[in-house]
This record gives structure tokens, sequence and C-alpha cells, in this order.
């Protein structure tokens, strides 16, 4: 014979069940603090950043170091922008990987999203290197510019020294955009739990943005 649970049962039992779930996610991060404590502290070994704990609430969390820059927490995210000053894709990754061997990946992902290579790139300095503009030019991009030379010419990257400069400022011009993500649209400070909830607050910002810019261009056309 089955018994029949009243409705409060039920809520007990649920609580119950969230309340174990909580505490096993505690008790893992707990596990994982002390491991890396005892492999640090006793053991004398390095840890590496991807395996350390940084925050209990977001154990999620990645440090992010840039050269001499101070010590940051949180994740990479990778924008591409267009000439319409939209956002046209993001990246958001785990670990602390370095730009410059992204390079290649986003401009894929921008060619499975949109069809084709773009015929000019503009990027930051962190992407520059011989590989990175080896692949782009073998991938069909007329101009690859960084930001930084690093041991590369101006008439390796581009075409010519003016077109050189105008990708360079446009890159610069990006700055405008990420700036404002930040200030007025909130991508300086994640308050969403959890990594989904962390990826779902950073297209929420990006798609604010692009509607505000998308509003813009249409006042200014009308």
């Amino acid at each position: 014979m089955l018994k029949a649970f009243e409705g409060a049962d039920l809520m007990d039992i649920f609580k119950a069940k969230a309340l174990a779930g909580k505490l096993e996610r505690a008790l893992g991060i707990l596990r994982r603090v002390m491991d890396q404590s005892e492999r640090r502290v006793f053991k004398g070994e390095k840890v590496p950043a991807s395996q350390k704990v940084v925050s209990f609430f977001e154990d999620h969390t990645d440090i992010i170091v840039k050269g001499s820059r101070e010590t940051q927490y949180g994740h990479k995210i990778f924008l591409t922008g267009g000439a319409s000053n939209l956002i046209v894709d993001c990246r958001v990754e785990r670990g602390n990987p370095a730009d410059s061997d992204l390079y290649s990946q986003m401009l894929e992902r921008y060619r499975s999203l949109f069809g084709g290579m773009p015929r000019q790139v503009a990027c930051d300095g962190g992407f520059a290197s011989k590989d990175n503009l080896a692949f782009a030019k073998s991938h069909g991009v007329k101009d690859a510019v960084f930001s930084k030379k690093r041991g590369l010419s101006v008439l390796d990257m581009a075409r010519s020294a003016w077109v050189y400069k105008k990708l360079k400022n446009f890159r610069a011009g990006i700055e405008a955009g990420i700036s404002a993500l930040k200030r007025a649209f909130g991508l300086d400070r994640c308050s969403w739990r959890g990594w989904e909830g962390f990826k779902q607050y950073v297209w929420s910002s990006i798609v604010s943005y692009n509607l505000h810019v998308i509003a813009r261009i249409k006042l200014a056309t009308a």
C-alpha cells in the first residue's frame, strides 16, 4: 500500500535534498582547498593556477595574470567587433589562456559564423606573432594588424602605412565600446551565480549594448 505524502512533507523532502546538495558541494570545495594547501605548504609543490580554489561561493573563478599587471579574478572574455560598432561575437574562456594562442581559433570561429574570413583584422598587441600573421594571410585576410608590432613590420601586416594606421585607429576605437560595456552595461563585475550564470550575464550585457547601438543608428538615419 502506497502512502500519500502531504504537501508539507514533500516540501520538506525537497528542502532536505537541496540542503544535501549544498553541503556536498561545500565539502568538495573544502577538500580541494585542503589538498592545495597541503601540496603548497607541506610538500613545497607549485600548484597550477587552474587547480586552485580562490572563491568558496564562485569556485569556477580563474586567476588572471597579464604580465606585470595586478592579478585579477574572474574569466577572460574575447570580443569581436565590426565597423558598425556592434559586438558580433564573444568567447568566454576558462583558465588563463594567452591571447596569441586563440587568434586562429577566433578567425575560424568568425568564418563558421559568417561564411568567410574578414577582409581586414585589427587586434590587440597580445595577439601579435609571426605565426598568427602567417595564418591570417594564408587564409585570405588582406590586412592583419596588431597594435604592437613585436618584431613584425608594417608592410608585413598591411598593404601600406596608411592602411596600417587606419586599422590601428579602428582597433583603438573599439576600446570605447568596451568602456561602455563596463560602465553602462555592467560588464565590469558579474553578479549572477555560477559558471553558466557568468556566461549568461556576459551575453546579456552584450545584447543590451548591441540594442543600444542599433537604436542609435536607427535614430541617426530616421
